[in-house]
């Protein structure tokens, strides 16, 4: 962007250091930009009360996203053209925490060749510090240079000789901290060459000359390169009357605030539905940002990756409520500056030119806000820090935000900072929805290099729970591209085997699996399409149980969120226990205003569950946060699966601390701990299946078709669209939460208290059987309304055994086994509502010419 464009933007009818200069006498000496360039503030600092406020930094002021990176651009452009493109390089850049870490990535980006590292206040657990020094004026002065390559101060990760190292602030003031920085690091790394880049150079005449002297004494070439250049002129005794400016202003506006909202009265909570999370797919092994360290592979892959990011934003945008927004923020988070910026001027490229889109960040600096035009920090939004800070808890800020008429808010954290406090009633995302329409949450995957102390080693730190591997990890798949289902509700660790033909008829699976020519994952069964009478009963069964399953869904979300939250990760075992993966995540936004990621994984009886899938979690959340979700228990078999399966990958030396207990909506069986019922009722989503479950398949696992590095395979029925009922289903359960609400609070707290240890009555059910019918194999020996209710749909039935006296929730089970031409006996003393028994000797000669299952092989 040209200079006379950035100008264009900043210029201002009244300077917003006005009110600053009048009441203290601080006045600002320079060149004709300057004064469009910064403003004044004032704030709480015993060493400066004065603050310089960029207009093109994107920190506390929102600016147009281009603006902001093209003023480093520009820097760095001027920057090579200093060094030449030899010399540049070789060059590193090195930004300072927090204000300048978005600044110096795009003088980097300017120099085109050069890695970027930034100082950061946030220690990482098991990165080996590589240096730090101190910042004399601010309020939080430690720096800690974190580098994923040792060798990247030295020489650029190159190994070749020692290259020129570029350091960039927003001001240059002093000069204080540069040079505490130069003299650190080249005590460790001596170098011909220092390139200093500020936007502005407002040293007085004494400190200009230490800069002189101070090369002299290291024997090294020192340049300085600026946008604007000039000097802050403070009369006597400002310090003291600036303090006591900002405890008045402080003093009357806490008794405005006071008063407005004595005047205001009860203030009703924000609605949580105005703030949606959205799904970017940042691109698997690019940093977050410089903290460790961003070459430029890494800038390519992002630079590749930021359009499609940005249409995803916009169409999260343009699915608001309302008009389209067209006043749109990026408000980016402390440190984490350019990530956020550059989704901010791809976003301004998706939206087009009737959209006005602004950046900004939040800020660790506390500064007085003042509404008055001549005044640079006109509103200010408070909140508690949600990132688990080194130094304790404490407040944080977002500044210019209120008031300022954004449509939408696009807030955009990395992954260790997504937590509950960001989500809580006071938490940034409540403030801000207080002033906007809308706001979009972006995750960005934290970045934890490779060379982190492992776990377990003593003396070393434990990584940081949530990161991104720099190992490539497929990401998942989301609707509407992969299933029916909103983005949001779900993301599925899976590979599309959409074009892949994997279905047999039913009784050539059934021979196949049974003789033990094939294994059960190794094909699809096809699709049972329902008649009319069935998909009528379907309809029926979910009106007269809707709400019976939504207790069911309260009940077990309220015991997950109070013995796993306070926001647990939400991993259903697809494709049954999918849906009831969306309306536990839809009960905890409707009733908590938690937005809980949810994800659907994998796992196959005999073959245990997707590996690569729980290296995508443990890459992205803390695995001690995974709760396991499934629809229902029958004898217990894929919980005892799952049992075996994480302690088998744990032992191969996958990430520990998975708990590989199952939550389910039902659990007739008595198998595991947390659980919204142990009825044996009828969940309609049983009664159907990839038309209730997102048009998704049953997962696939074979060796041609799934690689050791991927997901395992599913198929989405896009062609099934017309029959598709998987939103009805969620949507009528979901409209009966309110009215279960008080059954739900009564169930919870009686079931928190009790004693709910698995009692495995189910499995003693299932061995009994067996052995009685002359089965002798329990797999063929399926209990449950849901279990049966599949071998009808997926297997070749025997005969159903149904629990004298049950009624409406068999109605389906009995079409079915009419259909199918399979007997119906009543038996009593069952734990269950019905079994459905697998025919134990099946060969095709098991079945008429009609595809009927007969009494005997």
């Amino acid at each position: 962007m040209s200079e006379r464009a950035t100008r264009e933007e900043t210029v201002d009818v009244v300077w917003s250091g006005s009110w600053v200069a009048e009441r203290l006498g601080v006045a600002l000496e320079g060149d004709g930009e300057l004064q469009e360039l910064l403003g004044l503030a004032l704030r709480r600092n015993p060493k400066r009360a004065h603050l310089l406020v960029s207009n093109v930094l994107g920190k506390h002021v929102p600016q147009r996203p281009s603006v902001v990176h093209g003023a480093g651009f520009e820097l760095g452009e001027r920057v090579r053209a200093l060094l030449g493109a030899q010399e540049a390089r070789r060059a590193v850049v090195l930004g300072y925490a927090e204000t300048a870490t978005g600044l110096g990535h795009a003088v980097a980006d300017g120099l085109r060749d050069a890695p970027y590292l930034h100082s950061t206040r946030r220690p990482v657990a098991g990165v080996e510090q590589a240096g730090g020094f101190e910042e004399s004026h601010s309020h939080a002065t430690s720096h800690l240079l974190l580098p994923e390559d040792r060798d990247l101060l030295a020489s650029g990760g190159t190994g070749a000789d020692a290259s020129v190292l570029v350091l960039v602030d927003d001001e240059f003031s002093t000069g204080n901290t540069v040079l505490n920085t130069i003299r650190a690091l080249h005590a460790l790394h001596p170098r011909e060459r220092y390139v200093i880049v500020a936007l502005v150079d407002m040293r007085s005449a004494g400190d200009r000359d230490r800069l002189t002297v101070f090369a002299a004494e290291i024997g090294a070439r020192v340049d300085l390169v600026t946008r604007s250049t000039g000097t802050v002129a403070l009369p006597d005794g400002v310090l003291e009357r600036g303090q006591a400016l900002v405890a008045a202003q402080e003093a009357e506006q806490a008794v405005r605030a006071e008063k407005a909202e004595e005047a205001a009265g009860a203030v009703e909570d924000v609605d949580s539905a105005l703030v949606t999370r959205v799904h970017l797919d940042w691109p698997a092994g690019v940093p977050d940002g410089g903290r460790h360290g961003f070459t430029p592979a890494h800038r390519a892959a992002l630079e590749a990756a930021l359009p499609a990011m940005a249409d995803r934003i916009a169409a999260e945008l343009g699915d608001a409520a309302g008009p389209a927004p067209r006043h749109v923020l990026v408000l980016g988070f402390e440190e984490l500056m350019y990530a956020p910026l550059r989704l901010g001027t791809a976003l301004e490229t998706a939206l087009g030119a009737d959209a006005e889109v602004r950046y900004s960040t939040t800020t660790r600096s506390p500064v007085l806000a003042v509404d008055d035009p001549g005044y640079a920090i006109r509103t200010r939004l408070v909140f508690p820090a949600h990132d688990d800070p080194a130094d304790g808890p404490g407040d944080r800020y977002a500044y210019n935000v209120a008031g300022a008429g954004f449509d939408a808010v696009v807030a955009v954290v990395d992954s260790t900072a997504d937590t509950p406090e960001l989500h809580a009633p006071d938490g940034l995302l409540a403030r801000l929805a207080e002033h906007t329409g809308h706001v979009l949450l972006a995750v960005l995957p934290s970045y934890v290099p490779a060379t982190a102390a492992p776990t377990g080693v003593p003396g070393t730190p434990t990584p940081a729970p949530e990161r991104q591997e720099p190992a490539v990890l497929p990401e998942p798949l989301r609707g509407p591209d992969f299933s029916s289902y909103a983005p949001q509700d779900v993301g599925w660790l899976l590979q599309d085997l959409s074009d892949t033909e994997l279905e047999a008829p039913t009784e050539e699976r059934e021979e196949a699996i049974q003789s033990g020519g094939a294994h059960y994952a190794e094909s699809l069964p096809v699709e049972y399409q329902p008649s009319a009478e069935y998909q009528a009963l379907f309809t029926a069964a979910l009106e007269a149980s809707a709400a019976r399953i939504a207790r069911a869904v309260g009940t077990v979300t309220e015991t997950v969120l109070a013995e796993r939250g306070p926001r647990p990760v939400l991993v259903s075992l697809a494709r049954a226990g999918t849906p009831v993966g969306v309306l536990m995540r839809r009960w905890a936004q409707h009733r908590h205003g938690l937005d809980l990621p949810h994800y659907a994984i994998s796992i196959v009886r005999g073959r245990g569950i997707d590996a690569t899938a729980l290296r995508w979690l443990a890459a992205h959340h803390d695995p001690a946060d995974v709760v396991f979700v499934d629809g229902w228990t029958g004898k217990g078999a894929i919980t005892r699966e799952l049992a075996a399966a994480i302690t088998e990958f744990e032992a191969s030396g996958g990430p520990a601390g998975f708990d590989p207990e199952i939550s389910v909506l039902a659990d007739p069986g008595g198998c595991v701990r947390t659980y919204g019922t142990r009825e044996d009722f009828l969940i309609p989503s049983a009664c159907l299946n990839s038309t209730v479950s997102g048009l998704i398949s049953r997962t696939v696992l074979r060796a041609d078709l799934v690689g050791p590095d991927d997901f395992h395979g599913g198929k989405f029925y896009r062609e099934l669209a017309d029959s598709d009922v998987s939103g009805l289903f969620l949507d009528t359960i979901a409209a009966r939460f309110d009215e279960v609400a008080g059954q739900v609070e009564a169930a919870a707290k009686e079931l928190l208290a009790a004693d709910r240890a698995p009692t495995w009555e189910g499995w003693a059910a299932v061995e009994r059987i067996s052995e009685e019918y002359g089965i002798h194999d329990v797999n063929l020996v399926k209990p449950g309304v849901g279990e049966t209710t599949r071998v009808l749909l997926r297997r070749v039935p025997w005969k159903i055994l149904a629990k004298r006296g049950a009624g409406a929730d068999l109605e389906h089970i009995r079409l079915l086994a009419e259909q199918r031409g399979v007997p119906v006996e009543e038996v009593d003393d069952l734990p269950y509502s019905c079994v459905g028994l697998i025919h134990p000797r099946f060969t095709r000669g098991a079945t008429g010419a009609d595809g009927k299952a007969v009494q005997g092989a």
